[in-house]
């Protein structure tokens, strides 16, 4: 029996009024996932916690079988661990966004943000911006200062990590819940520290804003990435071990940090595919290429794609909509068309993380529906997938750790 995880981050979604208020999931054309949800079990699943904020980070932690409610210190750490960055007793990760924030003359407070991802922008790019920006010599002294270093990545979602850093009580606010909104009240507060992380995002903001690769975007009717954004704030964080808790070997594909740090820190191998960007054009074929190698040698495979979040977030509803079809035609079809030409019993968890809303460009924790199918059964069920047909099923109020059990039969 082989078992594989498929993770549409994003791709839940209340209904829409330009859809006929549908949701993405019941307009978009998913003619795969339908026929394995009317065979399957539908019911639905709350991944993230009242108490700590609505992401990827608390939803994977509980999707993976992790109590976040126990072990989550923040975003960042997990993400950190997926490189290999070593947290020290006293520092604290943050997660260190490219963004854009509006061009205009007015104050640095009184400006809005428009992207959180720096206008979606490219790997070299934004690691070249970072690195220009950590060695300019105003801002290089301000960051030691502060005792803060950068590792840059090769996307928009750069690590900062600072020694002896003090994050109690402090507000780091994620910069995707606030697309175009005026930053003052967004920015750091709480403690003394957080003017320390708001003094560096201004002085970012000057030392970027006229960068040349800023220019150049500019010119080629493309955003600046003309800021930095600190949030995601945690210390060191420990899970405990996949192998232990369901006695399967397993093997996490994705282009987000964020899962590979999760899988790391669970004993859990991972798999980059070239040509995986975390955006609506990425290597899909790749992706199933590398879940069917590595479920040769692995009990479990689990398949991350990023685009409906990040369509969703950019206020692309075409672009959430065609995420969603790719998503049935281009990984779930061949996979299983691939599993089931091979003979191998199979069973399939597809579900969203969390929802991504339209309306705001936010997410929200509210429940997401899952679908499990087993190639050796028909339940009869008889029903698509969408959020209306997850309501109609079993309703679980927090994840951990009932969809790993589900889906290996525990």
């Amino acid at each position: 029996m082989k078992y594989v995880l498929i993770i549409g981050d994003g791709m839940a979604d209340n209904p829409v009024p330009a859809l006929e208020h549908k949701t993405p999931l019941q307009a978009a054309n998913i003619p795969v996932m339908d026929a394995l949800a009317a065979k399957g079990e539908m019911g639905s699943v709350i991944n993230c916690p009242g108490n700590l904020p609505a992401g990827s980070d608390t939803a994977i932690l509980s999707i993976f079988g992790a109590d976040p409610k126990v072990c989550y210190t923040g975003r960042s750490p997990l993400e950190a661990a997926a490189t290999g960055i070593q947290l020290n007793p006293g520092d604290v990760s943050y997660r260190c966004n490219m963004v854009a924030y509006e061009d205009s003359d007015l104050p640095f407070e009184e400006k809005k943000i428009l992207s959180h991802s720096g206008g979606s922008i490219e790997g070299d790019q934004s690691i070249q911006l970072v690195t220009d920006l950590f060695q300019n010599p105003r801002f290089q002294a301000a960051a030691q200062k502060a005792g803060m270093v950068v590792h840059p990545a090769a996307s928009f979602r750069h690590i900062a990590v600072q020694a002896q850093a003090n994050i109690t009580g402090i507000s780091l606010i994620p910069p995707h819940d606030h697309l175009g909104e005026v930053i003052g009240p967004l920015l750091p507060s709480g403690n003394d520290n957080a003017a320390v992380l708001k003094d560096l995002m201004k002085l970012a903001h000057e030392v970027l804003d006229h960068h040349p690769i800023n220019e150049k975007r500019r010119a080629e009717g493309k955003l600046p990435a003309n800021g930095v954004w600190f949030w995601a704030e945690g210390s060191a964080v420990a899970l405990d071990s996949f192998w232990d808790k369901y006695h399967k070997t397993g093997c996490v594909i994705s282009a987000v940090p964020l899962c590979f740090g999760i899988a790391r820190l669970s004993g859990l191998d991972v798999r980059e595919v070239e040509g995986a960007t975390g955006e609506l054009e990425t290597n899909y074929e790749g992706k199933v290429a590398a879940a069917l190698e590595e479920l040769k040698t692995h009990d479990f495979v689990a398949v991350h794609v990023e685009a409906p979040d990040e369509c969703t977030h950019n206020g692309d509803l075409p672009g959430k909509l065609q995420a969603i079809d790719w998503l049935d035609s281009r990984v779930v079809g061949p996979l299983t068309r691939a599993l089931e030409a091979d003979g191998v019993d199979y069973r399939l968890l597809i579900l969203s993380d969390h929802k991504t809303l339209t309306a705001t460009r936010g997410h929200d924790g509210d429940p997401v529906p899952y679908l499990i199918y087993d190639s050796r059964k028909d339940s009869g069920l008889g029903l698509p997938y969408s959020e209306e047909s997850g309501l109609k099923g079993t309703l679980y109020p927090e994840g951990a750790p009932v969809l790993m059990n589900k889906l290996f039969e525990l």
